[in-house]
């Protein structure tokens, strides 16, 4: 059976071009009301346009769905959903897909170059998520996805600032996940792997032609629909491929009257993940608090 969104308002940030584009274009052929944000910036958070959401609204209508254009930036997320609650009478999707990259190796890096990456991936993902937040909660129910980055998880060359931001999400995902799941919000979050104007600037051509958005739009739409229980899961997404996410502990090593000298001997253990290894879903679960050393 077809995953359907009649009647559904899906909001998405960043969606004049790229995967923001695949997905509000799959969103609309699937029957949602959906919101189509863009600052119409380049790349790296400069200028502003309204053509490119406006491009992509006039699209959707042609096809025969429902659209509206919305060109604030994301840091001003409330008049973003206040567009949704003024058009449509409420939201119950929010995808905070928009980004940019300044790439600098840390010793060029400027204050500029971090703080326009902290502005719009995280400033940006908590503005417009905090503004949809309560009209989710009366409404009993809500899906929202952040936009991760491997980047985010493993880091990379170039991009402390973005590795930085993409990281934070991954908290953000995780403590909105547990605030939200008695309220039927569900909040998860997403490491594309897919060809766009980011993307193009650190990949080669060739990977790209194999990694187009249309490989990660499908989970998208799976995650955001009123049948998905999945909630503070992080799942890579890229050429047909997904994988979800988790933290791994190693077994690791208690002593009880600690000295560095004594760390140093133990070390091995401390980072051995060749046995017994714990793949824990929250703090409770640290062996500190649950374990036969439990200390409080």
């Amino acid at each position: 059976m077809a995953l359907r969104f009649d009647g559904r308002v899906v909001v998405i940030t960043g969606a004049g071009g790229g995967l923001g584009k695949a997905y509000a274009l799959e969103f609309a052929a699937r029957g949602a009301k959906v919101v189509v944000n863009d600052l119409g910036g380049s790349g790296t958070g400069q200028g502003a346009s309204t053509k490119a959401a406006d491009v992509v609204v006039e699209e959707i209508k042609a096809a025969g769905g429902e659209a509206v254009a919305n060109y604030n930036s994301v840091e001003d997320g409330d008049k973003i959903i206040e567009t949704a609650i003024t058009t449509f009478g409420k939201v119950d999707v929010l995808i905070n897909n928009a980004g940019i990259l300044r790439d600098v190796s840390f010793t060029k890096m400027t204050d500029q170059d971090w703080d326009l990456i902290t502005a719009v991936h995280l400033r940006g993902a908590f503005k417009c998520t905090k503004a949809a937040w309560p009209h989710m909660v009366s409404n009993k129910f809500g899906r929202i996805i952040t936009v991760t980055s491997a980047a985010g998880i493993y880091g990379n060359f170039g991009q402390v600032n973005y590795s930085m931001a993409k990281s934070g999400l991954l908290g953000f995902t995780k403590s909105l996940a547990l605030e939200g799941a008695k309220k039927n919000i569900f909040t998860n979050s997403i490491a594309p792997l897919a060809a766009s104007r980011l993307t193009e600037t650190v990949m080669p051509k060739e990977m790209l032609a194999k990694m187009g958005p249309e490989f990660v739009v499908p989970l998208a739409v799976y995650l955001c629909h009123e049948s998905s229980t999945s909630n503070g899961d992080i799942i890579e997404a890229g050429a047909g491929w997904f994988q979800k996410i988790r933290v791994e502990r190693a077994k690791g090593a208690f002593l009880e009257q600690c000295t560095p000298e004594q760390l140093k001997e133990n070390w091995a253990a401390v980072v051995d993940f060749s046995k017994d290894t714990q793949h824990p879903a929250s703090m409770a679960e640290h062996p500190i608090l649950s374990g036969p050393s439990a200390r409080l």
